[in-house]
């Protein structure tokens, strides 16, 4: 058996048990995965959906161009199927998704606009308003519009809904997922409680959006709203896919602690999944007090940890945001057990060899070159010794003449494999401010103390 396109093979994920993030709780836990779909996320689902709901309905002509604000994963899924359909994509997004997602859309031929996120929905610039405005200035176009299109939950009510019901034989009790367009969960909560309407929908959220207030108390409240890194959930508007009569209830979840569980996910369960099914299942952790041990709970797993690689998956980015203990050797650590040491740097004014005999005096092989006080470059024993052999005179010249880029700047919280990455041949040394914005600079030499006393 084979398929004819790979459009055929969204779907029919499969259910697993989780077995140690959620130990604690009662019941079983089981994850829907849909990483297993080709654009790796749910998103496929409803991508192809509105697609040939659009078609037939005479919207989305031949050769026709694709428009959508995009988180990501409904770009992907909507380019891939524009690649077997032979559409143009032109997707909006905004500058907090990560880059993985951005180069994924843009290897199937996409074309994407970065828009900035801390603005209103409204603001011209972005990305809803982005691409509101080039479906009307472009000919033969089509607006997926995935927040207010009914395809979207109609692909969960008709697709995902199904598949739960027959893999849990049933017995399925409470459904977890993220909210962010509201498609998900509502289409799959319609199809789950027209079978059984005793199950319980809880819809997660993030502090920053306003799902969780609306719901309680059905007031939109603008205070509610911030910026926030949590990707694919949450939002500053109310979708009209987000049916809040089908959701009991909505938990938020921290930036932090979804980052943290979407890792606990890779560590502890072998599952490489995005940062909403770390939200997810922090938010299932909050609520799991209320579980039974006859309880069946799924948990929507919507996209692939591939895209978070620069994020949640990237341990320098934590530790900057503050969501890592300082359990590494950083920057920081290393610049207190080294000591107080104070810094020599030339003056782009200095001569050539009154560095070259400073350097001699003090034993050090390189050294910042400054300029009022800023860094400008670097001056290296090897750079003095080449520049005076190919010409003697240089002795007088200022040094500015033959100093190189300035070392690399790190963050107090950079981890010492991240320090080392940066160290080479050319680069033998990089400089960090401390927290009273004094210049330190930390060489190869001081990587290799700290190491062999570690």
């Amino acid at each position: 058996m084979w398929y004819e396109n790979i459009l055929e093979t969204i779907g029919n994920t499969p259910l697993v048990k989780l077995n140690k993030v959620t130990q604690q709780l009662k019941g079983t836990i089981l994850a829907k995965i849909e990483t297993t779909n080709p654009g790796n996320s749910i998103k496929d689902r409803m991508a192809v959906q509105m697609i040939e709901d659009a078609e037939n309905a005479g919207l989305l002509k031949p050769g026709g161009t694709i428009i959508e604000g995009t988180s990501g994963n409904t770009g992907m899924g909507l380019a891939i199927a524009a690649v077997v359909k032979g559409y143009r994509c032109i997707f909006t997004t905004t500058d907090k998704q990560s880059k993985e997602k951005i180069d994924a859309l843009r290897a199937f031929g996409a074309e994407v606009i970065v828009c900035p996120t801390n603005v209103e929905p409204e603001d011209p610039r972005s990305y809803y308003a982005v691409s509101s405005r080039l479906e009307k200035e472009i000919p033969n176009s089509w607006k997926a519009d995935q927040y207010d299109n009914p395809s979207n939950a109609k692909a969960h009510y008709e697709q995902t809904g199904p598949e739960i019901w027959k893999q849990t034989d049933g017995k399925i009790t409470h459904l977890v997922a993220g909210v962010g367009t509201g498609g998900t969960i509502s289409g799959v909560a319609k199809y789950l409680r027209e079978r059984n309407p005793a199950i319980k929908v809880w819809g997660i959220d993030t502090y920053g959006s306003v799902f969780k207030k609306y719901k309680e108390t059905g007031v939109f409240d603008k205070n509610e709203i911030y910026p926030y890194i949590t990707e694919g959930i949450g939002e500053d508007f109310l979708p009209a896919n987000v049916d809040f009569n089908l959701i009991d209830l909505f938990e938020k979840v921290s930036d932090k602690d979804a980052a943290l569980m979407t890792r606990e996910l890779a560590r502890r369960e072998g599952i490489f999944a995005g940062n909403s099914a770390g939200a997810a299942v922090m938010g299932l952790l909050q609520l799991g007090h209320s579980l039974q041990d006859d309880d069946l709970v799924v948990v929507i797993f919507h996209d692939h940890g591939s895209r978070y690689m620069g994020k949640m998956y990237n341990e320098d980015w934590l530790r900057e945001r503050g969501f890592l203990k300082d359990e590494k050797l950083t920057a920081k650590r290393l610049l207190k057990r080294r000591g107080e040491q104070a810094i020599v740097t030339a003056d782009v004014n200095q001569s050539v060899s009154e560095i070259f005999n400073l350097m001699k005096t003090l034993n050090i092989s390189q050294i910042p070159v400054t300029k009022r006080g800023m860094v400008v470059g670097k001056v290296t024993d090897s750079d003095i010794w080449n520049a005076l052999l190919e010409n003697p005179s240089l002795k007088s010249a200022r040094v500015e003449s033959i100093s190189t880029k300035p070392f690399p700047f790190v963050d107090l919280n950079s981890s010492i494999d991240k320090i080392s990455a940066l160290i080479n041949k050319e680069t033998q040394a990089v400089l960090v401010e401390d927290e009273f914005g004094k210049l330190n600079i930390i060489t190869q030499y001081d990587i290799i103390s700290a190491i062999s006393e570690s």
